[in-house]
């Protein structure tokens, strides 16, 4: 595995580190000054590593000036120390530089967007030198806007993911061709990423909300993932597969992170929560303190998706939903970092994202995603398709408190297919299934308010129930639903007082 060195130790390139950048200088031979190329490589493949020695190679055979970008400040520092560990004397170009006056004594700069193109409007800087600009995470439309400057120079945009992070602005309008690097899938193989051991829990999302953007919007998240079933699902399943890991969890709101904080920290657990609000100090503290603590937890709003990298994370919980492809290979890509003590590592998908794109080392066919993302985009699965799959499984702990019922399942479907025979109406599979949740409650329990407190517990089941007969009639609001359920809770523990006494009489 490549190691931490000292910025002046220059680090060994793997063999398809070497192959691939081969390729790239082959792109180049023979195309206009001004070809765009981007570059593909998963997460954890050393993007940083390939472009350090990219530019070294570019400078020592053109004898021209190489121009990195990066969206970040963080990326931006640490993209400096990977050059200068490849020999290759750079500038970084941040708020306090206002003039380009010692130009000469450096043969490769490091600038964020944002700075670089305020310098360039004022005409403070003039950097009509560069023959090779990088563009970091490619996938950010933030660069688009610099491209005008450099008119007459190579662009290699390098990304994991070549989905433009806005529709509007599709990347093969920028870039002229894609090169595709190692696939998640051989990189496990051949031993350079970890393995995720990836458990999913089918989550209802259909209080979600589309924003503008594509993606769900910060207010429908926060809703329903600091609801307390929810929060019961997380602590279940961290407590299940991860309790003692070192974990990394992922949120759509800061409230939904602070609910996280305070539910871990009551049970006792180490958590930090991180949001961008947090101050550099404090963020470089709770790091440091991750770092260092095995048992470690943070708790976090996006943050933490790019620039950061801890090889030691063990655990990945996904505690939100996304439609954002990019944004799904960098969260889990925070864990797949292998050590010599780490071959695997686990994901916790709480928001149905494995569901709607596939495993994070499934194959990917990212040249047809880069030609036609809008089709890519359109055909991504909707959680109404999703979830019409969802079959609900009870868990084991739960089945044991029903250990005198022998059948726990009911056939919605085949129920209402004998009413609609029998020209029954439909209710009556409602009243059938809520006599059986009333049954199995009374033959585990020896008094009504011990069974109406069992009854509690069937919650999952009930909601699961009600979809599946409101799929069946012809169209329900989700309204209707939703007083559906309560009206079964309340129907349920009516029954159960009703059919107690009967039911131990005989």
């Amino acid at each position: 595995m490549q190691k931490e060195h000292n910025v002046e130790e220059r680090k060994e390139l793997y063999q398809y580190q070497q192959e691939d950048i081969d390729a790239i200088f082959e792109k180049f031979e023979g195309r206009p000054d001004n070809y765009h190329l981007l570059y593909q490589l998963p997460t954890g493949g050393g993007k940083t590593v390939i472009f350090s020695e990219i530019a070294r190679r570019y400078i020592e055979k053109y004898n021209k000036k190489v121009l990195v970008l990066t969206h970040r400040i963080e990326l931006s520092k640490q993209t400096s120390q990977m050059l200068e560990g490849f020999g290759v004397k750079n500038k970084v170009i941040d708020s306090n530089i206002k003039e380009l006056d010692d130009h000469e004594e450096y043969n490769c700069y490091v600038a964020m967007v944002e700075t670089l193109n305020n310098r360039l409007k004022d005409k403070k800087f003039k950097m009509d030198y560069i023959g090779l600009v990088i563009v970091d995470e490619a996938h950010y439309n933030s660069f688009r806007k610099l491209f005008t400057y450099f008119k007459n120079s190579f662009f290699l945009g390098v990304t994991a993911t070549p989905l433009s992070s806005n529709i509007e602005l599709p990347m093969y309008e920028t870039y002229d061709e894609l090169l595709m690097g190692e696939p998640i899938k051989a990189l496990i193989n051949k031993g350079y990423l970890a393995k995720a051991e990836i458990f999913g829990f089918d989550v209802e999302l259909t209080s979600l909300k589309l924003g503008i953007n594509g993606d769900y919007t910060v207010s429908s998240s926060d809703d329903l993932y600091s609801r307390a079933n929810m929060q019961d699902l997380l602590m279940q399943s961290y407590e299940a597969k991860s309790k003692g890991k070192k974990t990394l969890i992922f949120n759509n709101g800061i409230n939904t992170s602070l609910y996280v904080y305070e539910t871990f920290r009551a049970a006792g657990y180490p958590i930090r929560h991180l949001d961008n609000r947090t101050s550099e100090e404090e963020r470089k503290n709770i790091l440091e303190w991750f770092k260092n603590t095995p048992d470690a937890i943070v708790t976090s709003v996006s943050i933490l998706t790019t620039g950061f990298d801890e090889p030691t994370v063990e655990t990945i919980i996904l505690n939100r939903a996304t439609r954002s492809l990019t944004l799904y290979f960098q969260m889990i890509g925070r864990g797949s970092r292998r050590l010599d003590n780490k071959e695997s590592f686990t994901v916790i998908d709480l928001g149905n994202n494995v569901q709607r794109f596939g495993l994070w080392s499934d194959p990917v066919d990212w040249q047809y995603i880069f030609k036609n993302p809008e089709q890519f985009l359109d055909n991504i699965r909707t959680d109404a398709e999703i979830e019409s799959h969802h079959v609900y499984v009870m868990p084991d702990d739960l089945r044991a408190k029903f250990e005198n019922t022998e059948n726990i399942k009911f056939d919605i479907e085949g129920a209402f297919k004998e009413a609609t025979e029998k020209k029954l109406k439909p209710k009556t599979v409602i009243e059938k299934s809520i006599k059986q949740h009333a049954l199995m409650c009374i033959e585990n329990t020896d008094s009504v308010p011990e069974a109406r407190k069992l009854s509690k517990e069937l919650g999952p089941d009930i909601e699961y129930r009600v979809k599946e007969y409101t799929k069946l009639l012809a169209k329900t609001t989700k309204n209707y639903r939703e007083w559906l359920i309560e009206d079964y809770k309340h129907k349920l523990s009516v029954n159960i007082g009703k059919l107690f006494i009967a039911h131990h009489v005989d």
